[in-house]
């Protein structure tokens, strides 16, 4: 070989090792703790669906920042028109990745979408149930949008709104979700993996990540390793014991909330006695620095202790195990079934250690004399015992559960966990009911009272729930990316304010 072809032959090779080196340095793998059930835009605050579509692929009308707060996105500014209506004045330019236009129609047609009884989409329900939504195009561009009974947070509800185009279907699921935002949805492969590339027609500014790749692990130390073997860039979630490299790892309050969901309806759990005994029997200090991270805190509420109206004179249910016992055999001496079996139902990979939490609540609650039946099950087949309509010939259950409201109002919480119409909820009563109607109407210091009061009344005087902790996040982050999690990271992982050292 000559020495002019040599020399242009190992520039040949020298830039395709650039190129090669390039490409890699602007991609992303995620490593994800579970696969993704469904890819719906409408159901993207879902944590494990949200970290893949929420604000990648589908956008929001307004957008909630943990530390601005309230923040433009596809709409660029609102007013309050009164009487329950709120105009929205959208931005020019925006297209879909399909190349469609985004306009006013899109809007109007992802309200009534997210509210279709056909399909039952996790953001209607979770925070626009009991509201009736309606919308009034004034032009392209301006929405009037109409809540009643009226929404005095209604531009904050709209920061869970995802926009789909019209012609989305109103009756079933999509499973290639096309979106406004700065990625595409290119490829999922089931099992293996889901890939996303930027957007280049995308109305903002083009990200720094050019192509991401979410992978499917369920061990937390496989996560980890992963991520500081190089195989990976984001590991969300790992747990305790994995995150072991300060270099690599963050640790941050985060705004999950573990609780074990009651269904009041089924004996004996419609007797408050059992209910209270459940609560006492659980040694919540036990788990902190041990399964669960030092800085968990003890939970009396559903919501984190960030959000208005939480009661902090509330205190977490002691552990009392000879109590337990005494209250059923109280129950049991007045004819209520104690000793039935209960199915006690935990959520595999929901969060890390969530198999030794479970084992070591089953263990305490049979150290009572409960006769409890622990079975952990994956997300499709928990969703069908959690939600609504519940499975006809079901006995009494317990579902295990991990609530997340990082937006400081409870109204993204109360009325799906808790409302007798509630999709998730486990309780009916019209005290509650309407304690949820007069908080969701009222505003400042009156809303933050009213929203402490049925705090109170749930922990104190039902005991709706077993509450358990308020959680600490733990992830891993490859020391080539400039990224931070923070309390959103526990429903979304925008590609887009990551950068590179």
């Amino acid at each position: 070989m000559n020495r002019s072809i040599h020399l242009a032959a190992m520039s040949l090779l020298s830039s395709t090792i650039a190129a090669g080196a390039y490409a890699q340095s602007n991609s992303v793998t995620v490593v994800l703790s579970e696969e993704l059930e469904i890819v719906e835009p409408c159901s993207a605050t879902k944590s494990n669906v949200g970290r893949v579509l929420f604000q990648n692929i589908s956008e929001t009308v307004t957008e909630m920042n943990p530390k601005t707060g309230l923040q433009p996105r596809l709409a660029e500014s609102w007013e309050d028109m009164g009487d329950g209506t709120w105009r929205f004045h959208l931005r020019d330019g925006v297209t879909f990745s399909d190349g469609s236009t985004m306009d006013a129609e899109d809007v109007a047609h992802s309200l009534v979408r997210m509210k279709s009884e056909a399909i039952a989409c996790e953001i209607g329900a979770k925070f626009f149930g009991g509201i009736e939504v309606t919308s009034n195009i004034i032009d392209a561009h301006t929405l009037d949008v109409t809540a009643d009974p009226a929404q005095p947070i209604l531009p904050m509800l709209m920061s869970t709104v995802t926009v789909t185009p019209s012609d989305t279907p109103l009756d079933k699921f999509v499973d290639h979700p096309i979106g406004t935002g700065p990625y595409t949805f290119d490829e999922y492969a089931r099992g293996q993996h889901i890939k996303l590339s930027a957007n280049p027609n995308y109305w903002g500014e083009q990200p720094t990540v050019r192509n991401a790749t979410y992978v499917f692990r369920a061990d937390s130390a496989v996560r980890a390793a992963m991520v500081a073997a190089g195989e990976a860039d984001i590991a969300p979630n790992i747990a305790l014991q994995d995150a072991s490299n300060p270099d690599l790892d963050f640790s941050y309050p985060n705004s999950e909330t573990v609780f074990l969901r009651l269904e009041h309806a089924q004996p004996p759990l419609n007797d408050r006695r059992v209910r209270e005994a459940l609560s006492l029997a659980v040694d919540r200090e036990a788990f902190v620095g041990t399964i669960l991270a030092d800085g968990t805190l003890l939970a009396t509420g559903i919501t984190p202790p960030s959000t208005i109206g939480y009661d902090h004179d509330l205190k977490p249910y002691p552990y009392d195990p000879e109590r337990a016992k005494e209250l059923l055999a109280e129950a049991r001496a007045d004819g209520v079934p104690v000793d039935t079996e209960i199915t006690m139902i935990g959520r595999i990979n929901n969060f890390a250690n969530v198999l030794e939490t479970m084992e070591a609540l089953h263990a305490m609650y049979q150290d009572v004399g409960f006769n409890i039946n622990l079975q952990m099950v994956e997300v499709g087949e928990w969703l069908e015992r959690y939600a609504k309509p519940f499975p006809a010939d079901r006995g009494p259950e317990i579902i295990q559960a991990q609530h997340d409201n990082a937006n400081g109002d409870p109204v993204f919480s109360m009325y799906f966990k808790y409302h007798s119409e509630g999709q998730q909820s486990g309780l009916t009563d019209p005290k509650v009911d309407a304690m949820i109607a007069e908080a969701t109407a009222a505003t400042g210091d009156e809303r933050a009272a009213k929203w402490k009061e049925l705090f109170g009344y749930l922990h104190e005087d039902v005991i709706a729930d077993a509450m358990l902790f308020h959680m600490v996040g733990f992830s891993r982050v490859n020391e080539r990316l400039d990224f931070a999690p923070s309390i959103r990271t526990n429903s979304e992982l925008q590609l887009s304010q990551i950068e590179f050292k």
